[in-house]
């Protein structure tokens, strides 16, 4: 992929990532219902997904195709908020995560048993 995706064009992708292949009308008709935009904005935001390297286009009907999976994504972006909110430390971030009232024990239990799987 050849640049960060915002915010709207995440939306794009997360139709995408969540139903699989679709037609360009039916992600409209989608963030349409959940989001109240038009058919023009989502066309536009499709495209700059398609100029990013995100989506791929085939016909028949503007089918689109997610080039990039949602873990690769989020693995960009984490490591983007690691590096500009906590200078690159992944342990400010889990002190952060972790300070009092921020996880319930359900949510600890998980992330003790994730760095375990990590050891």
């Amino acid at each position: 992929m050849e640049n960060k995706l915002y915010t709207s064009e995440l939306k794009v992708m997360e139709v995408l990532w969540r139903g699989g292949d679709q037609p360009a009308r039916q992600i409209a008709e989608t963030l349409t219902a959940e989001f109240g935009w038009n058919v023009n904005t989502t066309y536009t935001l499709i495209k700059r997904c398609i100029k990013k390297g995100a989506v791929e286009r085939s016909e028949p009907h503007f089918m689109c195709h997610a080039l990039v999976a949602r873990e690769e994504v989020q693995s960009a972006e984490t490591a983007e908020l690691v590096d500009k909110l906590y200078g690159g430390s992944v342990d400010k971030l889990f002190a952060a995560l972790l300070s009092p009232g921020k996880l319930d024990s359900e949510q600890i239990a998980n992330l003790r048993r994730l760095v375990d799987e990590l050891e």
